[in-house]
């Protein structure tokens, strides 16, 4: 029945044609008003155009600024880990990208120490915090450090 799927009536107008005569009502200037820039065609200012006075995005002051040297990082807590995996499963980034908890597969994996973690997991990761490290180590898991 998908041929005779239409939008609700009123839901669809027909396209507005200007400037044909003017026993339509839109002939002639075609709605524009007489002369001037927005009569013109390509005529009209941009956007955030203030007549000349000094815009605002140029009136306010600069801050901050981007660090080139910044590094980023996929990130996952132990917390997470713990929730997600079983006891003497190996995780890498492979894997988590499978289950849908990381996205980007080119940047580095860095674990942190965030929540509980009380199974044993081999964890396979670009960098560990001190505290993650910690807590996968003393429930019986081993942290590899690619």
């Amino acid at each position: 029945m998908l041929d005779r799927l239409k939008p609700p009536c009123g839901a669809v107008r027909k396209k507005r044609r200007v400037g044909r005569g003017e026993g339509s009502g839109w002939g002639k200037t075609a709605g524009k008003g007489t002369k001037g820039q927005n009569s013109r065609s390509g005529g009209g200012v941009k956007a955030g155009f203030e007549g000349g006075q000094m815009p605002l995005q140029r009136r306010l002051p600069k801050r901050g600024f981007t660090n080139i040297f910044k590094k980023t990082y996929s990130i996952i807590n132990v917390g997470t880990l713990a929730e997600r995996f079983k006891d003497g499963d190996v995780v890498d980034k492979e894997v988590l990208i499978e289950r849908g908890l990381i996205k980007k597969k080119r940047l580095p994996l860095k674990v942190l120490g965030d929540g509980e973690i009380n199974i044993a997991l081999t964890v396979k990761a670009d960098l560990f915090s001190k505290s993650a490290k910690e807590k996968i180590e003393a429930c019986g898991g081993k942290v590899e450090v690619l």
